[in-house]
C-alpha cells in the first residue's frame, strides 16, 4: 500500500479511495483502517503502532531462531489467550489431567526484572509487560497499593502463571484484576468465543476488600495509549 501511494502521489495509479483513506490516516499521525482490520488491537497513534509493530516482529524472530523465551513477553501477542489456554494444555498432558479441572494460580516476582531471567519455569509461564492503572504494586509490602501522585499508569512487575488442579479462587487477601489488551475496556465476542479485549482474572495480593480496588477502576492492560 505504501509503494501505490507513492505512485498515486506522482499520478503513476489511479488515487483509490482505499489510498486516499491511508494517506489522510498517516497525515494526522493515525493508523490506517487498513492495517488495523489485519494487526493487533491498539489505541497508539501510527508512530507508536509502527514502533511496537517491529518490536513484536523482532521477539517472534527471537522465538523462532532461538526457542522459547524464559520470560513470554505477553503484550506481544495478537490473541493471549491462546498462549494461556496452550499453556494449560502442556501441563495437561504432562500430568495427564483433564483441561476442564485446571487453571491459574499467579504469584508476583518483583524481585528480578524480566531480562534477569534465564531459565524457563518447570510448569506455567513467567510473564511481563502488563501496566496498572488506578493502583500500583508495593515492591516492599508486596501488595497493591495506592498509586503515586500523578502516576495513572504503573508497570506490573513479572507474573507467574502456574496451572493448578481444582483452584479455589481465595475469597480473601486478593483482588481480583481484570486483565484487558486496551485501555478501552469494551469488546465483542470472537468467533472463538473469547472476547476482542478482555483476556482473564489475575488475582492480586491485596490487604483491603475488593469493593475499593473495584470503585478505583483498577485493571491490567497489555498495551497503553503512548
Amino acid at each position: 500500500m505504501l509503494a501505490d501511494i507513492k505512485k498515486a502521489l506522482v499520478g503513476d495509479v489511479v488515487m483509490t479511495e482505499e489510498l486516499e483513506a491511508l494517506g489522510n490516516a498517516m497525515y494526522v499521525n493515525a493508523v490506517p483502517g487498513a492495517w488495523a482490520d489485519k494487526g493487533f488491537l491498539s489505541l497508539k497513534p501510527l508512530a507508536s503502532w509502527m514502533v511496537e509493530f517491529l518490536e513484536r516482529i523482532e521477539y517472534l524472530n527471537k522465538w523462532i531462531e532461538g526457542g522459547v523465551p524464559a520470560a513470554i513477553w505477553i503484550s506481544g501477542f495478537i490473541f493471549p489467550q491462546a498462549f494461556l489456554t496452550a499453556t494449560l494444555q502442556n501441563y495437561a498432558r504432562k500430568h495427564v489431567i483433564a483441561i476442564d479441572e485446571l487453571s491459574y494460580d499467579f504469584k508476583i516476582y518483583d524481585e528480578v526484572v524480566y531480562n534477569e531471567i534465564t531459565e524457563k519455569p518447570e510448569d506455567g509461564a513467567f510473564c511481563y509487560g502488563m501496566y496498572l492503572e488506578g493502583a500500583r504494586w508495593n515492591d516492599t509490602t508486596h501488595l497493591l497499593d495506592d498509586s503515586k501522585q500523578k502516576q495513572l499508569y504503573t508497570e506490573m512487575p513479572v507474573i507467574w502463571f502456574v496451572p493448578m488442579r481444582n483452584r479455589k479462587i481465595p475469597e480473601e487477601g486478593v483482588y481480583s484484576c481484570p486483565v484487558y489488551k486496551v485501555l478501552s475496556r469494551t469488546g465483542a465476542l470472537s468467533t472463538t468465543g473469547h472476547s476482542t479485549n478482555f483476556c482473564l482474572m489475575v488475582d492480586v495480593p491485596s490487604n483491603r476488600p475488593q469493593d475499593e480496588w473495584i470503585r478505583a477502576g483498577v485493571a491490567i492492560f497489555l498495551s497503553l495509549r503512548y
